[in-house]
């Protein structure tokens, strides 16, 4: 692959074969000012659904984009700020480490405000790093990222359509190539961890009318995946996101989710803390001064901790608070 060619503002999803051909089209043109095969090229796009793909405002970018290769930190925030529809503002990141003497770089962008959630998004994520490292466990290291960071966000719960996630390698660092279970390999996966996470994490706070960032982590489940189903439902649970909106420890509705996730647990056992105050232990309310409490709760990242003393799995899931202001943006997203 020799390059992403990206538009914003329009899906160009569910527009049949006027939008195939679109696509189709926008490549092909691509491909010949860049000198390559169209099937070197990657093509995204994000947007309104259903709207004819305003192809001659593609074409005629396409020469001016292809001019400007040369890298450089003006056109990585222009690229950055370009793709955002309701985002507030880019969302970039960058990492590097040392390998064989060698500086190995890693830079990503992404955009994300709305219709966040694993399993098909409206986000688009690119990374690019100049490490050597083969397409198959380049793509095998970023399926073990993916699970801890971009599939384990939600903003609402929402899906769409378009998510995509690329990252590229061109070896320019002049670094060998990065053997799997080496120590290379762990710098490279925990770089690329960094920014993933970070990135992620950025559209978390940029969730449309978001207000802050709420980390819920479980634990003592009987399985990791049993925890993270656990941590999904109650980050999708509209009555704690609005909760949240409202600095309210209402450690109920969490309790009530966590009962609805599918997941069997003793709720006897079960403990939680909202913003590091203990709110539930062994299923029992405890008394503690519900105005401190709420004070926390207004802070710009906020911690819930479900302990279920079921056992050893545990994960992290982030998501943001449900506002009015979420309600207004997507009321009015097409008027």
């Amino acid at each position: 692959m020799r390059a992403v060619v990206v538009n914003a503002g329009n899906a160009n999803c569910a527009t049949g074969a006027a939008g195939h051909a679109a696509a189709w089209r926008t490549v092909s043109e691509a491909a010949k000012h860049l000198r390559c095969e169209p099937e070197e090229l990657f093509l995204c796009s994000t947007g309104v659904i259903g709207v004819p793909l305003p192809l001659d405002k593609v074409l005629r970018g396409l020469p001016i984009v292809a001019r400007h290769q040369r890298p450089s930190a003006r056109s990585f925030a222009e690229l950055s700020l370009a793709i955002c529809t309701t985002d507030t503002r880019p969302k970039t990141a960058s990492a590097f480490f040392k390998m064989a003497g060698k500086r190995v770089h890693l830079v990503g962008c992404a955009k994300g405000a709305g219709m966040i959630h694993p399993n098909m998004a409206t986000m688009l994520a690119f990374v690019a790093t100049d490490a050597a490292i083969a397409p198959r466990l380049l793509q095998k290291t970023l399926e073990e990222v993916v699970a801890r960071t971009f599939n384990a966000i939600s903003v609402d719960g929402d899906t769409s359509t378009n998510d995509t996630l690329l990252v590229l390698a061109n070896g320019k660092a002049g670094a060998p190539s990065i053997k799997k279970g080496t120590s290379a390999h762990r710098a490279f996966l925990a770089a690329l961890e960094d920014v993933c996470g970070s990135l992620a994490l950025q559209i978390v706070g940029d969730g449309e009318g978001a207000q802050r960032v709420i980390e819920i982590e479980v634990r003592g489940a009987k399985s990791d995946a049993s925890a993270k189903r656990i941590a999904a439902t109650i980050a999708t649970s509209p009555l704690v996101k609005t909760a949240f909106a409202g600095a309210d420890p209402n450690w109920g509705r969490i309790l009530a989710a966590a009962g609805r996730s599918g997941e069997k647990f003793d709720p006897g056992k079960l403990d939680i803390k909202m913003a590091g105050i203990p709110v539930l232990r062994r299923g029992q309310p405890l008394n503690f001064n519900e105005r401190a409490a709420s004070n926390r709760l207004l802070a710009k990242h906020v911690s819930v901790v479900v302990d279920l003393h079921a056992g050893d799995g545990a994960t992290r899931y982030w998501t943001c608070d449900f506002t009015a202001e979420y309600v207004r943006i997507n009321a009015s997203y097409r008027t």
